[in-house]
């Protein structure tokens, strides 16, 4: 069965998106769409601007979700999911591309998203930081015995474990868990503590614009980030989206999910070949892709 995978924060650069615009009417008809909808010309940014006019969270996630959807629009006949999944962000990409939301409303949701959770990270010190080199029951018991915030956020791979928090609790939890035997356990360049309880003003804040928003039933089962299974139900995608910014990403028991459920063939639409490397670690045998405007 075919997947298809979108990719999240972090898999931008300088100059993503310009081929699609350059060779695609459809991609710059929805490319202007995007400027006008923003209310600023995000395409300069994505095209022309420095890596650190990319990291400005109000063009990141938008900027990302852009090149996702576009690129998958351009696949036309080509682009036959049997099954979607995103990493954080990337759900959102996912979830136009299989048609339960609109471009334009999802869109709007991703540009929400990111200043909510931007207001956020201003509230409180928080961070995030990898663990890398430790099982996952380890990381969750580390996690357990610190004072303050910390929780394991983003299950990427076996052995590659993101924690979320405090920042005085995830710089005590990285030495703790290089007691416990971990690799390495780095803090990250990040704004704030994504996929923990430290979003919870921003959870509030998307879940109002995610209720006032209609939702379709998407031409394929989603692997949403919260259960890490097929969803369909358009009322079960809304409330597990709200969750997901409190709540960890599930991308390794997400990708073995879709594996048990048949899916052989991993196509990244998107900036950057992470999540093909993710899925590689997590199912070995599976194979993987990454999108291209032919």
């Amino acid at each position: 069965m075919k997947a298809y995978v979108f990719p999240g924060q972090g898999a931008q650069f300088t100059g993503m998106g310009k081929d699609l615009y350059e060779k695609s009417p459809l991609a710059k008809e929805l490319f202007e769409k995007a400027n006008e909808i923003l209310g600023f010309r995000i395409t300069d940014i994505m095209f022309e601007g420095t890596a650190e006019e990319l990291k400005e969270t109000k063009v990141t996630q938008p900027a990302v979700f852009l090149h996702s959807v576009i690129l998958a629009k351009t696949l036309g006949e080509d682009f036959k999911p049997e099954m979607v999944a995103g990493h954080s962000l990337g759900e959102f990409s996912a979830l136009v591309a299989a048609g339960a939301l609109t471009f334009e409303d999802g869109l709007r949701l991703v540009s929400q998203r990111a200043m909510a959770m931007q207001k956020a990270c201003e509230i409180t010190p928080s961070t995030m930081a990898a663990v890398l080199g430790l099982d996952d029951k380890v990381v969750e018991d580390v996690c357990a015995t610190i004072e303050g915030v910390v929780v394991p956020a983003n299950y990427n791979c076996p052995g590659q474990l993101v924690i979320s928090g405090e920042t005085t609790a995830v710089e005590a939890a990285c030495v703790a868990m290089k007691e416990a035997g971990a690799k390495r356990a780095l803090i990250l360049p990040v704004g704030g503590a994504f996929h923990s309880p430290m979003m919870e003003p921003a959870r509030e804040e998307l879940a109002a614009a995610i209720e006032k928003t209609t939702f379709s039933a998407p031409v394929c089962p989603v692997y949403q980030n919260v259960p890490a299974s097929a969803v369909t139900n358009p009322d079960e995608i809304k409330q597990n989206l709200i969750i997901q910014l409190t709540a960890p990403v599930k991308w390794t028991q997400s990708v073995q999910n879709m594996v048990a459920d048949g899916g052989t063939l991993f196509t990244e639409v998107g900036p950057g070949n992470v999540l093909q490397g993710l899925v590689k670690k997590i199912a070995p045998e599976a194979q993987t892709a990454a999108a291209v405007l032919s």
